[in-house]
C-alpha cells in the first residue's frame, strides 16, 4: 500500500506534450519582459508578463469556444491582479475576496466542465499584487499593462486557428472512430462493458466539443461534415449494440471498419476507398454495412455539396446553474469547501510575520486542486519536495545575478521546462516553477534577496500545503460517499421521466429539457463516484460493485439521447411504458429506503431492444449491491 502511494507520487506519466503549447507559453511570459527592456521600461514589462498567465488556460477546446473563454480569462486575470492592489491596505476584505474568487471560479469551471487550472492563476495574480505597495494613481497604468499582456496571450492562443480552424474537433472525431473500431474488434472476444463505456464516453466528448464549437451564424462545410460523421458514428454504434455480443464480427467487416478508421483524414483531399461487400453476403450485417458505406460517402463528397441545415441546441446556462446549486451537488460543495479553506489560509498568512506570505494561499489553492483527499495528499508532498529542489535552482540562478535580457531568457527556459513536465509529474514541474516565480518576484522588487525569497517560499509552501491537506481531510473526506445513493436516486427518477416523455404523446415539448436534466444529474453522480474512490476511508468493495451501475446509467443516458433525436421516439404500448417507469421507481425507492429489491424483467420490445437490455442489466447490478 505505502509502496504504491510512493510509486504514484513519482510516476512519470506518458502524456503527449504539445510543442506549440510549450513554445507559446514561453513567448507569452517572456515577450513582455523583453519588450520592456527594449523600450527601457523594465517595470512595465514585468507588469505585462503577469498577463502571460492567461495562456495557461488553453485546452483542447474548439476555437469558437476558446476565443470567448480566453478573452474572459484575460479580463479576469486583469481584474484579480488590480483588485489585489486596491485591497492591499484592507486585509480583512482581501481574506473574504480570495475565498469568493476561489469558490466562484471553481464552481463555474466545474458546472461547465471547462478544462484548465480553474481558480489557481486568478488566486495567484490576486495574492501576488496584495503585497505590492503602489501609489493609487499608478494602479490604472498597472491594469492597462496587465490587460495588454493578457490580450497578447489571448491572441497567441488563437494562432492555430489560421492553420487548422477545426483542429480540436477533427482530433476528437478521429479518436471516436478509433474507439468504434476497437469495439467492433472486441465483439465476441472479451467482456464489452469497458469497451462500450469507452465508446459512450468518446461519443459524449465528441458531441460536447461539436456543441461548444457550433456557431449559429457561421456556415462551415468542414464542421457540417464533422457533425454528419458524428451522427453516423452514433448510428453505427447503435447498430453494433443490436448484434449478438457472443458472435464475433466477420473478419472482412472488421477489416473495412479498420480501413475506414485509418483513412479518416479531414485535412487531405485524398478519397477514402474501402472494400465493397455485396448485399446478402452477410445478411445479418447488411444494415451495418449500409451505415459504413454512408460514412465513406460523407468523407468523399466535395465540401461544396455538404448541407448547411445543421442546427444544434445548446444547454441552458441558467438551468445548469440552478441544478448545480444543490446540497447534493459535488461541484457546489467542493466550491464552498475550496473558498472556506482558502480564507483560512489567507487569515493565517495575514497573521504570520513572514516575507511573501501570498505563497501560503497559493500553495493551499494548488494542493486543493485535486478533487479527493488522496490527490490533495499527493500534490502536497510533490509540491513540498519539488520546492526544496526548486529553491536550490533559484539559489544557483541568484548567484549568476541575471540582468536585463537574461531575466527573459531564464524565464523562457524555466517556463518551457514547466510546461513540458506539468502533466507528466507535478513534483518535477515544481522544481522549475519555483525558481521562475522567485525570479519574477525578485525582478519586480528589491525588498528581498534571492536567499530571503527562497527561504520564505519554502516555509510558506509547507504551511500552505498543510492547511490545504488538513482542511480537505476535515471537511471533505467523506463528502462524496455519503451522497452517492441520493444522486443515484435522482438520476433514476430523471431517466424514468425521460422514458415516459419519449413514449407518451403530447410530452414532446419537455424532451429537450429532460434530456439536459438527466445529463446534469448523471454528471453529478459520476463526479461523486470518482471523488469517492479517492476518499479516506472508503468502502472499496461497495464502490467496486457500483462501477457497473455508473456505466449502466451512462449507457442508458446515451440511448435515451439517441431516442430523443429519432422521429419514432419510443413506440410501445402504454402498459409496457408504465411497467418500465414502475421498475425505475421501484429501484429508486429501494435504494432510497435501503430495502431489498425484487428483480422485474422487462420484456424486450421492438425498436428499443438495446434500452430494454441495459435496463435489465442495471436491475441486476443494483440487485447485487442492494440485497
Amino acid at each position: 500500500m505505502h509502496k504504491e502511494i510512493v510509486k504514484q507520487l513519482f510516476k512519470f506519466k506518458k502524456v503527449p506534450v504539445s510543442l506549440e503549447r510549450v513554445i507559446c507559453a514561453a513567448i507569452c511570459t517572456a515577450f513582455p519582459i523583453i519588450l520592456g527592456f527594449l523600450l527601457n521600461r523594465p517595470k512595465y514589462g514585468m507588469w505585462a508578463s503577469i498577463g502571460g498567465f492567461t495562456y495557461m488556460y488553453v485546452a483542447n477546446e474548439p476555437y469558437a469556444q476558446r476565443i470567448k473563454k480566453m478573452f474572459l480569462v484575460a479580463i479576469a486575470i486583469t481584474f484579480c491582479s488590480t483588485l489585489g492592489l486596491v485591497l492591499s491596505d484592507h486585509p480583512w476584505f482581501a481574506i473574504l475576496v480570495v475565498g469568493i474568487i476561489g469558490s466562484v471560479s471553481t464552481f463555474i469551471f466545474g458546472i461547465l466542465s471547462i478544462r484548465g487550472p480553474a481558480a489557481l492563476f486568478f488566486i495567484m495574480t490576486f495574492t501576488m499584487t496584495i503585497g505590492i505597495k503602489m501609489d493609487s494613481s499608478s494602479i490604472p497604468i498597472f491594469a492597462l499593462y496587465v490587460l495588454a499582456g493578457s490580450l497578447f496571450s489571448w491572441l497567441v492562443s488563437m494562432v492555430g486557428y489560421f492553420r487548422n480552424p477545426h483542429g480540436p474537433e477533427i482530433k476528437r472525431v478521429n479518436k471516436l472512430y478509433s474507439n468504434l473500431f476497437q469495439f467492433a474488434n472486441s465483439i465476441g472476444k472479451t467482456d464489452l462493458t469497458r469497451v462500450k463505456s469507452n465508446v459512450v464516453n468518446s461519443l459524449k466528448d465528441t458531441e460536447e466539443i461539436l456543441t461548444t464549437g457550433y456557431v449559429k451564424w457561421k456556415i462551415s462545410p468542414v464542421f457540417n461534415r464533422l457533425y454528419l460523421l458524428n451522427e453516423y458514428a452514433n448510428k453505427m454504434f447503435l447498430k453494433m449494440l443490436e448484434l449478438d455480443e457472443n458472435n464475433k464480427l466477420p473478419d472482412e467487416i472488421i477489416f473495412i471498419i479498420e480501413e475506414l478508421q485509418k483513412q479518416i483524414d479531414l485535412q487531405s483531399d485524398k478519397k477514402v476507398v474501402i472494400k465493397n461487400i455485396d448485399k446478402g453476403v452477410y445478411p445479418e450485417y447488411d444494415k451495418l454495412l449500409e451505415i459504413i458505406y454512408d460514412i465513406e460517402s460523407i468523407m468523399n463528397i466535395p465540401l461544396e455539396y455538404i448541407g448547411n441545415s445543421i442546427e444544434i441546441t445548446k444547454p441552458s446556462l441558467p438551468m445548469i446553474i440552478r441544478k448545480s446549486i444543490d446540497k447534493n451537488s459535488i461541484v457546489f460543495r467542493n466550491s464552498l469547501r475550496y473558498g472556506v479553506i482558502l480564507m483560512v489560509s489567507a487569515f493565517v498568512a495575514y497573521k504570520l510575520d513572514i516575507p511573501k506570505t501570498y505563497w501560503i494561499v497559493l500553495s493551499c489553492a494548488s494542493v486543493m486542486y485535486g478533487s479527493t483527499i488522496m490527490t490533495t495528499f499527493h500534490r502536497s508532498i510533490q509540491r513540498s519536495i519539488g520546492t526544496i529542489f526548486g529553491v536550490g535552482v533559484a539559489m544557483c540562478i541568484g548567484y549568476l545575478n541575471p540582468q536585463s535580457y537574461f531575466i527573459a531568457v531564464f524565464n523562457m527556459i524555466l517556463t518551457i521546462l514547466t510546461e513540458f513536465l506539468i502533466a507528466k509529474n507535478y513534483a518535477l514541474a515544481t522544481i522549475f516553477f519555483t525558481p521562475n516565480a522567485i525570479l519574477i518576484a525578485e525582478a519586480s522588487s528589491n525588498a528581498y534577496t534571492t536567499a530571503n525569497l527562497a527561504s520564505a517560499r519554502m516555509i510558506n509552501i509547507v504551511i500552505g500545503s498543510a492547511i490545504g491537506l488538513i482542511g480537505t481531510y476535515l471537511i471533505g473526506r467523506k463528502s462524496a460517499s455519503s451522497r452517492l445513493n441520493g444522486l443515484m436516486v435522482k438520476t433514476l427518477h430523471g431517466q424514468a421521466k425521460m422514458i415516459f416523455a419519449l413514449g407518451k404523446s403530447g410530452e414532446e415539448k419537455n424532451i429537450n429539457i429532460l434530456k439536459q436534466k438527466i445529463e446534469i444529474d448523471f454528471d453529478n453522480f459520476n463526479l461523486a463516484y470518482n471523488t469517492a474512490l479517492g476518499e479516506i476511508p472508503n468502502d472499496e468493495k461497495k464502490l467496486e460493485m457500483m462501477w457497473p451501475i455508473v456505466y449502466g446509467l451512462e449507457r442508458i443516458n446515451y440511448l435515451l439521447a439517441q431516442c430523443s433525436a429519432s422521429e419514432e421516439k419510443i413506440n410501445i404500448s402504454n402498459k409496457q411504458l408504465e411497467y418500465i417507469v414502475f421498475v425505475y421507481e421501484s429501484m429508486a425507492n429501494n435504494i432510497e429506503l435501503g430495502t431489498k429489491m425484487d428483480y422485474r424483467e422487462i420484456e424486450i420490445s421492438n425498436g428499443i431492444e438495446s434500452l430494454c437490455k441495459e435496463i435489465n442489466s442495471l436491475q441486476e447490478y443494483i440487485f447485487r449491491i442492494n440485497n
